[in-house]
C-alpha cells in the first residue's frame, strides 16, 4: 500500500447498552487508513457489514477505489461481535441484544475522543455498515456531513427479519446450542444449512438463472458453488454470528433517541443521504428506501442496476457493479 495504514484498539471500559446487560471490559478494534488533515475534517467512517471485519473491508479502498484514502481519513471500525472487537464468543456475560446504537455510539468516541476530530464528511457503509451510517447520521446530526447507505435501512423490514429468524432458528437446531446464543461446540451441520439458506438470499434469482455462479465466478456446477462460496464463508464463530444477528434484527435508527417515531428520527437527519439499494436485493429492498426518502431533507435515491442482489452492494468480483459504486460514491463525496 502507498498509503498509511494504523491499527489499534480503544478500551471503553464496562459500556452498558441500551438494551440492558453491559460488556465488560468493552474493546473496540479498528483500523485507518490515509492521513488526518490539520483541520481534522476529511474523516471518512466505513463501519463493518455482518460477519466481516476491517480487514475484509480494506479491498475497496484505495486511490482508484471507491473510497480514496488519499484525500480521505478512512477509519474502519470493527463491528461488536466480529472477532476484533469485544465479541459474544469471548465474553461469557455478553449481552443478549448489542444495538447497531451501542456500535455507533463507541464509534463515535474514538472518531471525537481518540481520533480527536469533531465531524465526519461522510460515512459509508454496506448492508450492516449502511444500518449504522443511518445511525450515525440520526444519533449524530451535527457531525455528519453525509452519509452513503448501500444496500441497507433505516430500520429492519419484517421481510428482512423473517430471514433473519430462519438463521437464528438453524443455529439454535443445532444440538450444541445451550440457549442464549451460546454453544458448547462449534455446530458444524447448523453452520452449512445457515451458509446454503444465506446464499438463496444472498443473490438473485436472476443471477442463478443466469448462471453467473458458473461463468462470472468460476464454479464449474451449483453444488460445488454452495460448498466452495458458501459452506466457508462464514468465518466468525457460531456465537458471534448469533449476536450480529440480534443486532441486525433490533436496527431501528427511531428506536432509542425518537420513541420508534421513523419519520422524525429521519427529519432529524441533517446529512446528505446517498441511497444505494441494489434492484435484486431480496431483503433491503428498493422500495424501503425509496419510502424513506420524503422524510429526509436532502437525499437521493440511486439503485444500483444488477442482477447480483444483495451483493451488487459489495462487488469484489463484479467489476460491472464496481464502477457503478465507485462513480456514484465519488461524485457525492465530491459535491
Amino acid at each position: 500500500m502507498t498509503w498509511p495504514v494504523e491499527r489499534g484498539v480503544l478500551e471503553l471500559g464496562d459500556l452498558a447498552v441500551e438494551r440492558g446487560g453491559t460488556i465488560r471490559d468493552a474493546r473496540l478494534a479498528w483500523q485507518t487508513h490515509g492521513t488526518l488533515n490539520a483541520a481534522r475534517d476529511n474523516v471518512v467512517v466505513y463501519p463493518c457489514s455482518f460477519g466481516a471485519t476491517s480487514d475484509d473491508l480494506a479491498w475497496l479502498i484505495g486511490p482508484d477505489g471507491v473510497l480514496d484514502p488519499t484525500r480521505w481519513f478512512v477509519v474502519v471500525p470493527d463491528m461488536f461481535s466480529n472477532g476484533h472487537s469485544s465479541s459474544a464468543s469471548q465474553t461469557d456475560d455478553y449481552p443478549a441484544v448489542v444495538t447497531a446504537a451501542d456500535n455507533v455510539r463507541a464509534q463515535n468516541r474514538l472518531v471525537t475522543e481518540h481520533l480527536g476530530a469533531s465531524s465526519v464528511a461522510a460515512v459509508y457503509g454496506f448492508s450492516m455498515g449502511a444500518i449504522q451510517a443511518y445511525h450515525w447520521a440520526a444519533l449524530y446530526p451535527d457531525e455528519v456531513q453525509r452519509a452513503i447507505v448501500v444496500c441497507g435501512s433505516a430500520r429492519t423490514a419484517d421481510h428482512n427479519k423473517v430471514f433473519l429468524s430462519g438463521l437464528l432458528r438453524i443455529l439454535e437446531a443445532g444440538p450444541e446450542h445451550v440457549g442464549g446464543g451460546r454453544f458448547s461446540a462449534e455446530p458444524e451441520a447448523a453452520l452449512r444449512a445457515f451458509a446454503h439458506v444465506y446464499a438463496g438470499w444472498g443473490l438473485s434469482q436472476d443471477f442463478y438463472r443466469q448462471g453467473l455462479y458458473r461463468t462470472a465466478l468460476g464454479a464449474p456446477d451449483l453444488a460445488t458453488y454452495l460448498r466452495t462460496d458458501w459452506e466457508g464463508g462464514f468465518s466468525l464463530a457460531a456465537a458471534d454470528l448469533y449476536a450480529e444477528l440480534q443486532t441486525w434484527t433490533h436496527a431501528d435508527i427511531s428506536a432509542s433517541a425518537y420513541d420508534g417515531d421513523l419519520p422524525r428520527a429521519l427529519n432529524a437527519v441533517r446529512a446528505r443521504v446517498l441511497l444505494l439499494p441494489g434492484e435484486t436485493d431480496l431483503y433491503f429492498r428498493v422500495a424501503d428506501n425509496a419510502a424513506e426518502l420524503p422524510h429526509l431533507a436532502a437525499a437521493e435515491l440511486r439503485p444500483i442496476p444488477s442482477v447480483w442482489g444483495h451483493r451488487a452492494g459489495n462487488p469484489s468480483a463484479n467489476p460491472v457493479d464496481l464502477a457503478f459504486l465507485r462513480s456514484a460514491v465519488r461524485e457525492w463525496l465530491d459535491s
